[in-house]
């Protein structure tokens, strides 16, 4: 998708505006839903990644622009690119709405192809919609709650939760109409429910065809029998929307409440949120359009958008594979890791030698065995964790309450403010403090996104420190589909100033230093600035020169322009970005020295790796910290150099291999159009494959070898 064909104006500056970045990095995610070489339900899943992507697009960065068009009044130059810009984001998403359309229905011609097909309600046959109607009595209806709207002003706005899926329902007789709003639950059951195969009468080459049909036209199917009785009506009809809402909070800083008190106010807050968008079923009628804008309170900045006969696609990241396993991506086992493999403890592992994994193609089992070892080891006297995301069923959790029933000293830094998982962090957060944990809330004026544990040992009369520095959050489930690094060492310097990092949390008006690693928000901005002008010096002095650069975001202005300024001198920098990037690459005079790739696989591409020439001796950092002003200044952050010889080459290996993707990269150019690498006449290089076989052909040399 070519974001310039779909916007009447381009940014004149230096910095392509990170929301339209943003969709672009969207239409990139609609490539792969189009990818043919995908398998055909992982196509399927790609829509609902875009949808989810695009849920959260408008929860957060819409919203954010909205914000600014009602602050007119203090900004009123900011307000007209405010407006500009969001009428540029209207018509992106409207169009790309459209492609969307399309896939899907080019999706559903492939599946009748491989037998399985999405029915609606108007295809049933007679011995289908007994067994639906049957179905709908026994499992749905206790779930429905219809909202009646009646003729008095309803603030439909604070019923309706944020994304879920609504049917808007109108009844007609000899009477005035009557409408009302249901809800769709598919927080109590799959949306997806497979039709007997028995009662299916079409048959291809004497096969069954497999059927599915979604909750969603269950219900419409049996709106009379959910409104009989209460209602008179004749016809009945039923038309989708979904509303979808600001996620700023808008929280006290009442003195008497604790932060994890305001947090959970803070979410119940979110449901009732200004909204920013809804989107509706095309086909329905203008009236009934008319009264729902009314009851929800539109107005010409909030966005209103037509779509197909279904919402919250987002659902679809979980659609069943009910055909040949070959319709989804073949598995991709687990590598083990020779270091740890090889060593009776993790902890004989990591004191021989610093330790690299690279989620998913490694098991991230060595580290919820790290922490269960350290859980009951009698020489571990603490432990410390930063947490930012985790799963709902937390193994490493688990086994942070049994080190403190073991009587370890343990202490987690929670962050309650990690959008859209405050509920999680919560509810961990009371339960590891209920545990004799010590729970620590961190700064409220900064995000705690480092990835650290710190575990110490009583080592023959000794205090020896390991420490884990990361790329990723500590979460079982992320990290089968998230490529992030994780670095296990027991490097005294690091460690300590690991240990440096948690006193920071807890003590930010200390004064400390960090040698080794780079933290924000204090350090990190000086630190990379300092990193990007030494390559600057070594060009302009006609030295080599050259940064390569893995970021999921770059959009932090100041940082661009050193970039700009070192392309200028002659520095070569590489960068491969996953979603947003402001910096406009390949511009005369400008940045004619700086390349900008893309990779969308199977694989979120997470990890963030920064490397810089220094004359030949290579300096590499592995961080938890995109290129963003967030990130910079108001995060707490920590990269963590890369001292042993032969994880610098692996990385360095890894993402030379991204960089020669010629199936899954695309070309970022100043119009972030989203052309693919040209292959030529080159082999076919999959980075996300080649970098697992890479790492397989490791683990079969060690294993020969030891």
């Amino acid at each position: 998708m070519v974001i310039t064909e779909l916007i009447h104006t381009v940014s004149d500056t230096n910095y392509f505006p990170r929301e339209l970045s943003w969709l672009s990095f969207n239409g990139r995610v609609l490539q792969e839903a189009a990818d043919e070489r995908n398998p055909l339900i992982e196509r399927l899943r790609f829509l609902g990644i875009y949808s989810n992507n695009m849920d959260e697009f408008f929860r957060v960065r819409v919203a954010d622009v909205k914000r600014r068009i009602l602050l007119k009044k203090y900004h009123a130059d900011e307000q007209e690119d405010a407006e500009q810009l969001l009428h540029d984001i209207q018509h992106i998403v409207l169009k790309l709405g459209d492609r969307f359309n399309k896939i899907y229905d080019d999706l559903q011609q492939e599946l009748r192809k491989h037998n399985i097909e999405l029915i609606d309600n108007f295809k049933l046959t007679d011995a289908q919609a007994q067994w639906v109607r049957s179905f709908y009595r026994s499992e749905i209806q206790r779930h429905l709650s219809p909202i009646i709207l009646s003729a008095e002003e309803v603030k439909l706005a604070k019923h309706l939760e944020d994304n879920a899926t609504y049917l808007m329902v109108e009844m007609t007789g000899a009477n005035k109409a009557e409408y009302a709003i249901v809800q769709v639950p598919t927080d109590a059951m799959s949306r997806f429910v497979e039709l007997p195969l028995h009662l299916n009468k079409s048959k291809k080459k004497g096969r069954y065809r497999r059927q599915i049909i979604l909750l969603d036209d269950i219900i419409v199917h049996c709106l009379k029998d959910l409104f009989n009785g209460f209602f008179d009506f004749c016809e009945i009809q039923a038309f989708s929307l979904k509303l979808t809402r600001d996620a700023e909070y808008n929280i006290s800083d009442t003195l008497d409440q604790s932060l994890i008190d305001k947090m959970s106010k803070g979410i119940k807050q979110r449901l009732k949120s200004e909204p920013v968008r809804m989107v509706y079923d095309s086909h329905m009628p203008e009236h009934m359009l008319k009264m729902l804008k009314k009851l929800l309170g539109y107005s010409s900045y909030d966005s209103l958008i037509p779509g197909g006969k279904y919402r919250n696609f987002k659902d679809f990241i979980g659609f069943p594979n009910i055909g040949h396993p070959s319709l989804e991506f073949p598995p991709m086992p687990v590598l083990k890791s020779p270091e740890f493999e090889r060593h009776t403890t993790s902890f004989e592992a990591i004191r021989t030698s610093d330790i690299l994994l690279y989620y998913p193609y490694h098991s991230f089992s060595y580290f919820t065995e790290w922490v269960r070892q350290a859980s009951f080891d009698p020489k571990v006297t603490s432990i410390k964790m930063t947490m930012y995301r985790v799963a709902k069923n937390s193994r490493v959790i688990h086994s942070l309450l049994d080190a403190v029933r073991n009587g370890k000293q343990v202490t987690v830094v929670v962050e309650l403010k990690a959008r859209f998982d405050e509920e999680n962090n919560i509810n961990w957060a009371r339960r590891m403090t209920e545990a004799g944990i010590e729970v620590i809330f961190g700064l409220q004026t900064l995000k705690i996104h480092s990835k650290l544990c710190l575990i110490t040992r009583q080592e023959k009369g000794k205090i020896q420190k390991f420490a884990h520095i990361g790329t990723g959050n500590f979460n079982e489930k992320t990290a089968r589909v998230y490529t992030d690094m994780s670095l296990f060492t027991c490097h005294s310097e690091i460690c300590d100033e690991v240990d440096q990092v948690f006193e920071f949390i807890q003590y930010s008006y200390k004064p400390f230093q960090f040698n080794h690693l780079i933290v924000s928000p204090t350090w990190s901005r000086p630190k990379l600035s300092a990193l990007i002008e030494r390559e600057t010096r070594f060009a302009t002095s006609g030295r080599k020169a050259e940064i390569i650069l893995k970021v999921n975001n770059l959009v932090d202005n100041q940082i661009i322009d050193l970039l700009y300024k070192a392309s200028m001198a002659g520095v070569k920098i590489r960068i491969m970005v996953r979603g947003m990037c402001s910096l406009i690459p390949g511009v005369k005079g400008l940045s004619d020295n700086i390349h900008v790739t893309s990779v969308l696989d199977r694989f979120l591409e997470h990890a963030r790796v920064y490397v810089f020439n220094n004359g030949g001796e290579t300096d590499l950092y592995i961080s938890s910290a995109d290129w963003m002003t967030r990130n910079l200044d108001q995060r707490v952050e920590v990269g963590v150099p890369i001292y042993d010889a032969a994880i610098k080459q692996q990385i360095l290996t890894t993402l030379d291999i991204q960089w020669h993707d010629n199936v899954k990269a695309r070309i970022i150019d100043k119009d972030q159009s989203n052309h693919y690498v040209k292959r030529g006449n080159k082999r076919s290089i999959r980075s996300q494959q080649e970098i697992y076989d890479y790492f397989a052909v490791l683990q079969q040399s060690t294993q020969a070898g030891s």
